[in-house]
């Protein structure tokens, strides 16, 4: 997904609203037996500033299933992730957490992975609280 920034400074275009859905990467996903049980849907609106920096905010939502972490019952999690980038122009001043794009399109990819990841839980829990089963040790 793109955001083509000449495209929208000509037209006089300078927020707009992006509702798409694309596949999660599963190599992104460390926990064992889990994977994505839906397409991850993006909802992202975006302002282009006089300087051409485009901020970028919204929500991630997808769903994960797979294991329990604990008892290894089959579960699934409804994420729900609250995004935001800034983007500048290669070679304009960058903070560091700044993503750069050129040619006068923002690619969202990179900015798409690095939310995915962030999103991610280090565990799934079939239930708040769960734990798992007892042994007797005889």
């Amino acid at each position: 997904m793109v955001i083509d920034v000449r495209k929208c400074n000509a037209e006089g275009k300078y927020t707009g609203t992006l509702d798409f859905e694309f596949e999660g990467d599963e190599s992104l996903i460390d926990i064992p037996f889990v994977t994505f049980a839906s397409p991850v849907h993006a909802v992202l609106d975006y302002e282009i500033y006089e300087d051409n920096s485009v901020e970028v905010k919204g929500e991630l939502s997808f769903t994960l299933k797979g294991a329990c972490s604990r008892c290894l019952k089959e579960t699934e999690q409804r994420i729900l992730y609250e995004a935001e980038a800034f983007f500048v122009p290669r070679g304009a001043k960058a903070e560091e957490e700044d993503y750069t794009y050129r040619n006068g399109i923002v690619d969202l990819d990179e900015f798409l992975r690095d939310t995915v990841l962030f999103a991610l839980p280090s565990a799934l829990f079939c239930a708040e609280g769960c734990s798992a089963p007892e042994y007797n040790e005889e």
